[in-house]
């Protein structure tokens, strides 16, 4: 194992402290239960939105956390769900009057700890609502979940409902927002390479030099099958034919395409992988009205790519074109 660390133990909290130093205009790190929260929270009046999960997947979910996004991060352990502890602390700092939305991947750990930190946030007058994302078609069930893996939709939701919040809308609105663009959204992907978690030392899974994994969960968790390893345009068809169908998106639909990284694949075999994936929706009558390529739910250093579509009305094109302001995505301000 090759990795800049120091001590395996020491990961989470040595990266967060480099994250606050990096961006302390954005973010303040609290050290202990451990979140990442705005500055300027809690924000008087307005829907926080706290997101949070095993670290490992950077820059989710503190890349996000900042004007027109999230208002809170919570990092658990490298692939491990944070304890409900940091969750229900988090919730407190973002709350200014107006409630506070729980995104949740749809990972059992997370689930769990996210409700019971929200039974807790109830009890101490703080109304919360939860929306859980789904939208990795790959399996229906898996090693970490029950039902489908939440994965790069989560970035979407997180994006047009913090936008929602950020301009005023209430709690009801901001989850029904939320909710929808999970309903809306769909993500495939493929590893070529297995990741290390700092603590085992060992990859997480065993591929052959000519080998890939179709439909990889986020954790290195296997996928719907292993396959010979094909030219980037073969691979970008098999992920479009198992993610099209699914909602189904149709032709005259306007859509968002997010071509993302896994954390170990250069941004140019990206924007290859994006290149045919753009040419195979033309083809298909589909309109791509907004993207997005590049790192934002990885797995370590994962060689490999995933898909992400969304449907795009109106609406969530208003407010993905809203300004934000994170270490990650940042526009019109």
């Amino acid at each position: 194992m090759k990795k800049l660390i120091n001590a395996p133990e020491d990961v989470v909290a040595e990266s967060m402290a480099g994250f606050a130093a990096a961006h302390a205009d954005l973010v303040r790190v609290v050290p202990e239960p451990l979140y990442v929260v705005r500055r300027d929270a809690p924000v008087a009046g307005k829907v926080g939105l706290v997101s949070g999960g095993g670290s490992g997947h950077e820059p989710l979910h503190a890349g996000y956390v900042g004007f027109g996004m999230l208002d809170a991060a919570v990092p658990g352990a490298v692939f491990t769900s944070p304890t409900p502890d940091r969750i229900l602390a988090a919730t407190q700092a973002v709350d200014g009057g107006a409630g506070v939305l729980h995104i949740v991947k749809n990972y059992t750990g997370d689930v769990l700890n996210f409700e019971t930190a929200a039974d807790l946030a109830a009890a101490n007058g703080i109304e919360v609502r939860s929306v859980v994302t789904d939208d990795d078609v790959a399996v229906k069930d898996s090693l970490y979940t029950a039902g489908r893996r939440g994965t790069g939709g989560t970035v979407l939701v997180e994006r047009i409902a913090g936008a929602a919040a950020e301009r005023g809308d209430d709690l009801a609105q901001v989850a029904a927002i939320a909710e929808g663009v999970n309903a809306d959204a769909r993500s495939m992907g493929v590893a070529l390479t297995p990741c290390i978690v700092p603590h085992s030392g060992e990859p997480s899974f065993t591929l052959a030099e000519d080998e890939m994994e179709f439909g990889i969960g986020i954790h290195g968790e296997p996928g719907r099958e292993t396959l010979p390893l094909e030219p980037a345009d073969r691979v970008v068809d098999r992920l479009l034919d198992a993610i099209l169908p699914d909602l189904p998106y149709e032709r005259g639909d306007r859509v968002l395409l997010m071509a993302n990284g896994m954390g170990g694949t250069p941004l140019s075999e990206l924007y290859i992988v994006y290149r045919r994936a753009a040419e195979r929706l033309a083809e298909e009558g589909i309109e791509v009205a907004r993207s997005l390529v590049g790192d934002q739910i990885t797995a370590l250093e994962m060689q490999g790519c995933a898909l992400t579509l969304l449907r795009l009305d109106d609406e969530r094109i208003e407010l993905w074109d809203a300004p934000v302001q994170t270490a990650s995505l940042r526009w019109g301000r």
